[in-house]
C-alpha cells in the first residue's frame, strides 16, 4: 500500500466492513494510515520480495483478524530505464517486487482461500502490461509477468472458488505527487482513485456465475 490508488483500496475496503492489513516496507508510514484509517486495519511492516518476512506478515493477519479471503497484489517497482542503460540487477528488481513478491503473497493467501470458502485475488496491472513502454523495459517485463500469472492462477484456481482478476490502469493516477507536479494538466484525463477502488470492489463481489478476468480502466479524456 501506498499513497495514491493503495490507500484508495485500503479506505474502500474498510468502509464495506473488511479487515485489512496493509503490507509495504515503511513502518512509520503504515503506522500512520492505519492510525487514520481505524482499528480495522493493522499495519503489517513486510519487504515482499523476502519470504520469511511476507509469511510472518501473513500469520500475523491471521492471528489479529483471521484467515485471509482477499488479497489485492499492488505493488510494483521497475527501473525507468532503455534496454542500453539498464543493469541486470534493476531488470532483476523489477520482477523480483511485481512478479516475485505476487507469486510469496499469492501462495500464502491462498492457503486460506482453499480452507476456507475460496476468495478473491486482484492484480494491479498497467498499460505495459499489454502494450510495452519506450524506455522501461523492466517495469514492462514484469507487467507482462503479473497479467501472466493473473491468466494462469484464474485457470488453476477458479475450479477451487478462488475468483482472480487482472486490472489493467491505462492512465495516470492522481496520486498527491501527480497532483503537485501536473497542475497544468485537464484534471480529467487523471485516473480518480477512490473511483478506480470502487471497481475493484466490484470485483470482490461479483457472483461467482459471472467472474471478471480482466478489466481496464481509462479516463474519459484521452492525453497518454
Amino acid at each position: 500500500v501506498g499513497p495514491g490508488l493503495g490507500e484508495s483500496l485500503a479506505r474502500k475496503f474498510v468502509e464495506e466492513g473488511c479487515q485489512v492489513g496493509l503490507f509495504a516496507r515503511s513502518a512509520d508510514y503504515l503506522e500512520e494510515l492505519a492510525g487514520d484509517l481505524g482499528g480495522d486495519t493493522m499495519a503489517v511492516p513486510t519487504d515482499i520480495t523476502d519470504p520469511e518476512q511476507v509469511d510472518t506478515g501473513f500469520q500475523e493477519v491471521r492471528d489479529t483478524f483471521g484467515p485471509v479471503d482477499i488479497l489485492v497484489n499492488h505493488a510494483s517497482g521497475g527501473a525507468w530505464k532503455g534496454l542500453q542503460s539498464i543493469s541486470a540487477a534493476e531488470f532483476e528488481q523489477s520482477f523480483r517486487v511485481s512478479a516475485g513478491g505476487a507469486l510469496l503473497c499469492s501462495q500464502a493467501a491462498v492457503e486460506d482461500m482453499l480452507t476456507e470458502d475460496g476468495g478473491t485475488i486482484i492484480f494491479t496491472g498497467a498499460t505495459s502490461a499489454v502494450r510495452g513502454r519506450d524506455g522501461a523495459i523492466g517495469f514492462s517485463a514484469a507487467k507482462f509477468a503479473v497479467r501472466g500469472m493473473a491468466e494462469s492462477m484464474a485457470r488453476e484456481l477458479g475450479p477451487e472458488g478462488i475468483h482472480v482478476a487482472h486490472v489493467v490502469i491505462d492512465g495516470q493516477i492522481a496520486t498527491p505527487q501527480v497532483r503537485a507536479t501536473d497542475d497544468d494538466r485537464n484534471e480529467e484525463a487523471f485516473l480518480d482513485p477512490d473511483a478506480i477502488a470502487e471497481s475493484y470492489w466490484h470485483l470482490v463481489t461479483q457472483d461467482r456465475s459471472s467472474w471478471t478476468l480482466e478489466l481496464d480502466v481509462r479516463p474519459h479524456v484521452e492525453e497518454f
